[in-house]
């Protein structure tokens, strides 16, 4: 499969190689801040990969050298009136949410500063890399209003509610190494994009209508008790029990060779 590039607006791009899609945060001259437009374009990105049976994981990366995304756009928010903030807000959920739906596995690659709604959109993705470079944090009660790109609800699932709110209560920036060891981020690597796109690789060998389900199982299972969250594993597995999948899998290992997935 031959490389492709697409341009989503000014702000964002996405670049397939193989299985794996890039939706590259590309606003440098803001640190990539979000804007309405950016937001618009995020959403609208994050719909074409979801629409596209053939990539099988996505990395979410930034083009800057120094930060991942250091969230809204204040700037543009200090000139909205009541009204208009009120209006922009489902577009601002739109991006987040296009992010966290993705139906395959996400890896977020972030160097430097993912803070505020950029650290939400690392953590609405399955997996976080980061290198020596990065900061993360969700300082948006120092400023007024709390996290709103699903911060509150993402982040103590992630690492546990009283932790979830020492951090958003203090509104502080973690470092790198203290953000793996409390679960911040998943791996520290020599860089984050690099490092990112290694783990999607190794990912997408995979069956993707397996990868898809999968994530689906633990995503509609968690919070669930044990026996609904079964439930939904069940669902999940029928969904694959039956497919090509399956099918091509259990020949290939029954065939001592890799597998060709088809995909369904």
């Amino acid at each position: 499969m031959s490389d492709t590039e697409q341009r989503f607006g000014d702000f964002v791009v996405t670049r397939q190689s193989g299985h794996v899609a890039e939706l590259v945060l590309d606003r440098p001259a803001a640190m990539n801040a979000v804007s309405t437009a950016m937001a618009r374009s995020i959403a609208a990105a994050c719909a074409a990969l979801a629409a596209d049976p053939a990539v099988r994981v996505t990395v979410v990366s930034s083009s800057h050298d120094r930060a991942f995304c250091v969230g809204a756009d204040l700037k543009e928010r200090n000139s909205f009136t009541d009204a208009e903030l009120v209006r922009q807000r489902p577009t601002a959920r739109a991006a987040y949410t296009g992010v966290l739906e993705l139906p395959m596995p996400t890896v977020a690659a972030v160097h430097g500063f993912a803070l505020g709604g950029g650290f939400e959109l690392a953590l609405s993705c399955d997996l976080i890399v980061g290198d020596d470079t990065t900061v993360v944090g969700l300082p948006e009660v120092s400023v007024g209003v709390i996290p709103g790109g699903g911060g509150t609800q993402l982040l103590p699932r992630r690492v546990g509610a009283a932790r979830a709110a020492e951090l958003v209560f203090t509104a502080r920036r973690v470092e790198a190494q203290e953000a793996l060891g409390l679960g911040l981020v998943d791996q520290l690597a020599a860089d984050a994009r690099t490092g990112a796109r290694e783990l999607a690789a190794r990912i997408a060998q995979n069956s993707p209508v397996g990868l898809r389900a999968a994530k689906r199982a633990m995503r509609l299972g968690h919070g669930l008790d044990l026996r609904a969250g079964l439930e939904v594993e069940d669902a999940a597995w029928r969904s694959v029990a039956f497919s090509g999948d399956r099918a091509e899998g259990v020949a290939a290992f029954n065939e001592k060779r890799k597998p060709d997935w088809p995909g369904q």
